[in-house]
């Protein structure tokens, strides 16, 4: 392949955790990387290991939670990239507590990161998304969102997290009506907890050794992507094994 034709992948909060997982698999593929991570060191040391690949990785230091990170990333991959092959929005806030006494503030930025930054990122990207995939009528274009069982089933303290969880999953099946026609087939991945740094808060009463890989995550994300765009998946749950068919 040329540069040109070569894929690329747009990653969100692709520095640690399931975001480099996916960043890691995605260039060990061949494919072409715009990164970006809210910490500049990380996301640089990121960067140089997925570069040892041989692939192209642009980087980009990006808060979510300001109102212009999505017009500033948009415009920083489409200024440097030809193409938008897959698209993956796992950048996300978890904060959690009472209903009663859950501070105002917090769910409105949580809500920026999780589902406002997202929207404008698709809304930004759709052109050059319906592009690529109509340079690639077989496999079309890809989108992720990296959302949550607490988006699916209701748990204690979650009533602010679990709502912005959920509203990704809605907008993935939005996206899907409106342009798997266009080639673009969005899917939610709701896991229960995963072995990351965003589960470090729980590890007291859930042993990461009994937790969800981030490589079990990326196999999903990696199936997917060498399925036609005629099969159409928007809500992949991910569960651990329990009493409950449903186990965060």
């Amino acid at each position: 392949m040329t540069d040109d034709q070569r894929p690329r992948a747009l990653i969100t909060g692709a520095s640690r955790g399931i975001g480099y997982a996916i960043a890691s698999a995605l260039a060990g593929l061949g494919w072409d990387l715009t990164i970006c991570a809210r910490t500049e060191q990380p996301l640089l040391a990121a960067a140089e290991q997925l570069r040892t690949t041989g692939v192209d990785v642009k980087s980009l230091v990006a808060d979510m939670s300001e109102p212009d990170a999505a017009d500033r990333v948009a415009d920083n991959h489409l200024a440097t990239s030809g193409r938008t092959d897959c698209l993956v929005l796992n950048a996300g806030m978890g904060l959690t507590g009472p209903w009663q006494d859950f501070p105002v503030r917090r769910l409105s930025r949580m809500l920026q990161v999780n589902v406002e930054t997202p929207y404008r990122l698709v809304q930004r990207l759709l052109p050059s998304l319906r592009e690529t995939a109509a340079l690639s009528p077989d496999r079309g274009a890809r989108v992720f969102a990296i959302s949550s069982m607490a988006g699916v089933v209701s748990q204690p303290h979650s009533s602010g997290y679990g709502a912005s969880k959920a509203a990704l999953i809605s907008l993935c099946e939005t996206l899907n009506v409106e342009e798997s026609e266009h080639g673009i087939c969005a899917t939610a991945i709701s896991p229960g907890f995963v072995d990351t740094d965003m589960t470090a808060w729980v590890r007291d009463r859930v042993d990461p050794t009994e937790m969800i890989r981030a490589s079990d995550v990326t196999e999903l994300v990696l199936a997917l992507i060498r399925m036609s765009r005629w099969a159409v998946i928007p809500n992949v749950v991910m569960s651990r094994p329990g009493s409950t068919i449903w186990r965060a």
